[in-house]
């Protein structure tokens, strides 16, 4: 190489902010991670009996040992996410496949999405009404069609083709479900204000999972039933990549619970991947500056559980508590509800 040509090098190798003819620093790999949340919210001690509290703890706890089964028997992150994700979704306490809340036309619309950080491919499935578990939709859409998202009777007859479990919609009613519905929808009839028309539900019980593998890879997957009453058609931010869900081996793996309005508008998933991709701040950092400044700024509430390569994870909320746990490799699983 001339000498003009090796002066060109140098300049576009400092342009893009790199040393010329040295390789990327590799980023170092963490233990084996799984991370859950169950929705975040004002969960506070004194609203939840003992027997109750123990139902929720034996779920996450199931939820994780589900997921972490996967991956120390060398299984995938992806894997891993949709069978913590599975379990949540089975249960009613849970807002997500059979726990979803009512909308306003009195129907159990659910939302999902999945994504591999390993390769950046994505799936997801809104406004569904009988698929069992809408995060396996998600990612029959990841990986068996070229698309991303699918909607309503479209997602439900491609689930259907792929053997995804369909049920009736009867499936998914829930007696407190329905209860809390009529609650919100008397106080909305009643009312003049638009917010009480989709009513904060005191917690939002979406459910979402976030891993690393031993290779390396990470992956988030998330699944709601939205907001209570809600008007037709609604979709919240779970089902939309970057905005509540989102995987980048380069940054981190996302998976978001909240007021979904603000978490679209703000993108929080990738945000919070992009700040640690481009920025100096720790994951813990990046996360705080997310959910703790930008969505209370604008009024939101919610939280996210994250997750890095090297193994660093984060379950930072602006609530009074959050349904979360995690488990690591040579360590014991935690379960926690209220912020402590």
């Amino acid at each position: 190489m001339n000498l003009q040509l090796k002066i060109v090098a140098i300049s576009v190798a400092l342009l893009i902010g790199c040393s010329p003819n040295t390789p990327e620093k590799e980023q170092s790999i963490g233990p084996i991670t799984l991370v859950i949340h169950g929705g975040a919210g004002t969960i506070l001690k004194e609203n939840i009996a003992p027997e109750k509290e123990a139902a929720y703890l034996k779920t996450l706890q199931a939820a994780l040992d589900s997921g972490f089964q996967i991956l120390a028997g060398g299984g995938r992150s992806v894997d891993a996410v949709i069978a913590a994700v599975t379990i949540l979704e089975n249960d009613p306490l849970f807002n997500a496949g059979r726990g979803s809340v009512f909308s306003e036309s009195g129907k159990n619309e659910m939302d999902a999405a999945i994504m591999d950080g390993s390769n950046l491919m994505a799936g997801s499935v809104a406004g569904v009404t009988t698929i069992k578990n809408p995060i396996q939709a998600a990612y029959a859409v990841m990986t068996k069609s070229e698309h991303v998202m699918m909607i309503g009777a479209g997602a439900e007859k491609f689930a259907n083709d792929q053997g995804v479990a369909i049920v009736d919609p009867s499936y998914f009613f829930d007696s407190t479900r329905y209860k809390q519905w009529q609650k919100v929808k008397l106080k909305a009839q009643s009312s003049t204000s638009l917010l009480d028309n989709v009513t904060r539900d005191k917690k939002f019980g979406t459910v979402g999972a976030v891993a690393l593998d031993r290779y390396g890879n990470l992956a988030a997957a998330t699944s709601t039933g939205g907001m209570t009453n809600k008007k037709y058609g609604r979709v919240g931010d779970a089902p939309i990549i970057g905005a509540g869900t989102y995987a980048d081996n380069e940054s981190c793996a996302v998976s978001a619970t909240g007021w979904g309005e603000y978490f679209i508008r703000l993108n929080v998933a990738h945000d919070i991947a992009a700040m640690k991709r481009y920025t100096n701040l720790n994951l813990q950092q990046c996360a705080d500056s997310v959910v703790l400044k930008k969505v209370l700024a604008l009024g939101g509430d919610g939280g996210v559980i994250t997750l890095d390569r090297a193994g660093n994870f984060t379950m930072t909320f602006n609530t009074a508590g959050m349904f979360r746990g995690y488990i690591r490799e040579k360590e014991e699983a935690h379960v926690f509800i209220y912020k402590e």
